[in-house]
């Protein structure tokens, strides 16, 4: 007999011979519809407008509050440590305690923070600031995408939703790299924290006109003398290692990208993150009420489709990392003409996420995932032409075609991983989603940028050429970046096949 798997809706090619005549009504919105998803999208916005906003800014940022160069990789970790390590935790709290409400007391809190760190007076202001930043981050993402998926039902409606989001999350990133180069010349790096200031002081007003609460498990009330059913309870054990093994894995990756692996604190937090993890994979087998669900993530579609979010947003962001070093070190391009570049391929982002529903409704999610994918293994791969006089307009060229699979890996991996899950555990689908994006942000650039600078200090001390050398670096690093994303193309096409026929 054969399985019935509603996992596997997303590959199901729309518009069947036997679908009724009205079914592309269902992808329509309402007007409140179309306000919540630009409250949403407008939240997610500003996190990613925060991921870069501060990049160009940080030399000047540090001579101000007179931190080291080697402390201003601070400025980023300390907002990565808890805005990807309490992701799973928040996405859980959300289901149980109400995601309207979890979802205003992030917005508060990032929205503070941001206050703090515009008007931060120390090193540690500043970074406490960033600190709490990240934490705001984290209740807002998984909280704000799950609000997102149970708000648009799955099918056209969810899948424009998640495009849209998508390509906003995209522009946010890109945009914030421009933003930052202007803002801090013309008004000093204050204001790009006080521009998330206002946004979210923005965002949170309309906030609790627009959405309403869920609250999937509040138990109730007693009739005819049965007994109030208990509220769920969150799983502390797991809470603590999961939390515990994201934050010592991301603090290692992040040290490791500035100081190397061979420092005694990055091997250790490595070990004891490893372990961690481990543990909380034990936990979560035997837990009354864990905090994931193994059963999910034996889904295979939740599996494979978070396994190519983390690896896209990885790599991609490795390959904007990368280039950056090669407009600014190698062909000596300021950070506004850089931020230039990285501006054409943002605007090429939002068109292609805005066209991704409609590739996904052609081809299935599977499929649209698989072509985003290899779209990205190849141009990142024709990168491997970059040279040490000319190179702008191949760069240019490259990155943005990359960037358009990148979009169309991003929004049909966030459709795959979340069909058939039940609107009880949409917090738990949706934290998975946003962990992929958050430690894939995270660990990339560590990981790439450590194989690329080892490259160039060897390349140096055989006697080449700064340029030479830096060129060099990058090629290896782009190279496997490509690969990477290859054969991980190869694996989730391998495996969600498995699904298909299952």
């Amino acid at each position: 007999m054969p399985i019935t798997d509603t996992a596997v809706a997303p590959d199901t090619p729309p518009a069947a011979a036997t679908a009724p005549a009205a079914a592309p009504a269902d992808a329509r919105m309402t007007p409140r519809a179309k306000l919540i998803l630009l409250l949403l999208c407008g939240a997610q916005f500003i996190i990613a407008l925060d991921f870069s906003i501060l990049n160009v800014a940080l030399p000047v940022l540090g001579r101000d509050l007179g931190m080291d160069q080697a402390d201003l990789q601070w400025a980023v970790t300390a907002f990565a440590l808890p805005s990807g390590g309490f992701l799973l935790l928040s996405g859980r709290i959300a289901d149980l305690y109400g995601r309207r409400r979890l979802f205003l007391i992030g917005l508060g809190l990032f929205t503070a923070a941001s206050v703090l760190t515009a008007l931060a007076w120390s090193p540690a202001a500043f970074l406490a600031g960033r600190a709490l930043q990240g934490l705001g981050a984290a209740v807002i993402v998984p909280t704000g995408m799950s609000l997102l998926t149970t708000t648009f039902a799955e099918g056209p409606q969810r899948e424009r939703a998640l495009g849209i989001s998508g390509t906003v999350l995209s522009m946010g990133f890109t945009i914030g790299m421009v933003l930052g180069g202007v803002m801090t010349d013309a008004l000093g790096w204050r204001s790009t924290m006080g521009l998330l200031s206002v946004a979210g002081v923005a965002v949170l007003a309309a906030a609790p006109l627009l959405l309403t609460e869920s609250l999937p498990h509040c138990p109730e009330r007693a009739m005819g003398g049965a007994p109030i059913p208990e509220r769920p309870r969150i799983d502390v054990p797991g809470a603590v290692t999961v939390t515990g093994g994201l934050l010592s894995l991301i603090y290692a990756l992040s040290t490791a990208a500035e100081q190397g692996f061979g420092r005694p604190d990055v091997l250790v937090t490595l070990i004891v993150g490893a372990g961690l993890l481990a543990a909380f994979v034990r936990v979560e087998s035997r837990a009354e009420q864990p905090l994931v669900s193994l059963p999910m993530l034996r889904r295979r579609t939740v599996a494979w489709g978070n396994l190519a979010g983390l690896v896209t947003f990885a790599m991609m962001s490795t390959v904007i990392f990368l280039l950056t070093l090669y407009l600014q070190e190698v062909l000596r391009l300021s950070a506004f003409h850089t931020g230039l570049v990285f501006g054409v391929q943002g605007v090429v982002s939002a068109c292609a996420g805005l066209v991704a529903p409609k590739v996904i409704g052609r081809l299935g999610a599977r499929r649209t995932l698989l072509t985003g994918l290899l779209l990205q293994a190849g141009f990142t791969a024709a990168l491997l032409g970059l040279g040490t006089g000319t190179g702008m307009w191949l760069a240019l060229t490259g990155v943005t075609l990359a960037s358009l699979g990148h979009l169309w890996a991003i929004i049909s991996y966030g459709v795959t991983a979340t069909s058939g899950v039940p609107d009880a555990e949409q917090g738990l689908a949706t934290g998975l989603v946003t962990s992929s994006q958050q430690v894939g942000l995270t660990v990339g650039i560590p990981l790439l940028s450590a194989v690329a600078s080892a490259h160039i200090a060897a390349l140096r001390a055989d006697g080449s050429g700064f340029a030479e050398a830096t060129l060099g670096g990058i090629k290896l690093g782009l190279g496997l970046d490509a690969a990477l994303v290859a054969v991980v193309a190869l694996l989730v096409a391998a495996g969600l096949r498995t699904t298909r026929r299952r």
